[in-house]
């Protein structure tokens, strides 16, 4: 009896195991391109000095202050919003669901462009505490109307995009006035990885360990959120609780993405998808292959905005965006006919 059960396990971890590889692969080579393409290119012995810190002519400083902290900052906060858009999945229930119906996105662009209309003098760390300030106050807004019980995930999503929308009407409206500071704005809202240094890589670092660690503790209870309520409550859970964690989580996931790097639209909507495609709904496998994909997503999706109007930097929101908008469609239509 037990050697079957063996196998089928066996059979199951290879799979996994080939897969969580190939994820890995895929950020190893995505790093590699990132460093070594881009308006300048580079030959691979430069490149191997430069990550080895065999040299410091300008070839080599360019690779180690600019590329490599990009690329990493790239699959940090690939990560980060995947993971994000993961619970806000399951805290939902909504399979549309992604961090922007906390307000977290609304609240972190609102703070930010407020700043950099109002406070410009405070330069990019204030504006980072800004947006950071602004998406977890944006959040709190929506959980405070939320309320408790049952329904409570029903009124999450309805508190959130009343929300996203009031704040981002707010949005339109300082920026509308105040005309000056029109592009800087713009290029931050779209979502901008052009900007990552050393500096900004460990800002977001403290929220991205703290965070996964975060999610491991609470892995056993973040199981809750894949039942019903009513059968959580029926055994003695406590799912607001759980539910509460989930969503301080998903601020300081989503949030200090966002400082950093503005309102990244589509990773935490399309990625959690397509992992549970792969895996299924087991999130001791799901949660670390959700964060993985979002890193290669973010990665790729930030080397391609290079070539996008080269020589020029382009934003990294423009990629997921026309990646994004035909997946978002297209599971819209599968959730209409499935009520259907």
């Amino acid at each position: 009896m037990n050697q079957p059960m063996n196998l089928e396990k066996q059979s199951r971890k290879w799979p996994l195991l080939f897969l969580f590889s190939a994820s890995l692969l895929a950020i190893l080579i995505g790093i590699m391109a990132s460093l070594k393409w881009g308006q300048s290119p580079v030959s691979w012995h430069t490149l191997y000095e430069a990550v080895t810190y065999q040299g410091n002519d300008k070839a080599h400083l360019y690779i180690q202050t600019l590329r490599l902290p990009r690329a990493i900052m790239a699959c940090i906060v690939g990560m980060q919003l995947g993971l994000a858009g993961l619970l806000t999945q399951l805290t939902t229930k909504n399979p549309l669901a992604s961090p922007h119906i906390f307000g977290i996105n609304a609240g972190g662009a609102l703070a930010v462009v407020v700043g950099l209309v109002f406070l410009p003098h405070f330069g990019n760390m204030g504006l980072i505490a800004f947006a950071f300030v602004g998406a977890a106050l944006g959040a709190l807004l929506v959980w405070s109307l939320a309320g408790t019980g049952s329904k409570q995930y029903v009124y999450i999503a309805l508190a959130g995009i009343t929300i996203h929308f009031l704040l981002s009407s707010l949005t339109e409206g300082v920026i509308i006035l105040n005309q000056h500071a029109t592009d800087s704005m713009i290029f931050w809202l779209v979502g901008s990885l052009s900007q990552a240094a050393w500096t900004e890589v460990r800002v977001i670092l403290p929220f991205f360990i703290g965070g996964m660690l975060l999610f491991a503790f609470m892995l056993p209870s973040f199981k809750l959120l894949l039942v019903d309520d009513e059968i959580a409550t029926g055994l003695g859970q406590r799912i607001t609780f759980v539910r509460g964690i989930s969503v301080l989580l998903v601020i300081v996931l989503a949030g200090s993405a966002v400082a950093l790097c503005g309102p990244i639209g589509f990773v935490c909507l399309i990625v959690p998808h397509i992992a549970r495609a792969l895996v299924g709904t087991n999130l001791v496998v799901l949660g670390p292959l959700t964060a993985l994909l979002g890193g290669i997503l973010l990665l790729y999706a930030d080397f391609l905005s290079r070539f996008i109007a080269f020589p020029f930097e382009s934003p990294v929101g423009i990629v997921t965006s026309v990646i994004g908008a035909p997946f978002f469609i297209y599971l819209a239509l599968k959730q209409g006919r499935s009520r259907g």
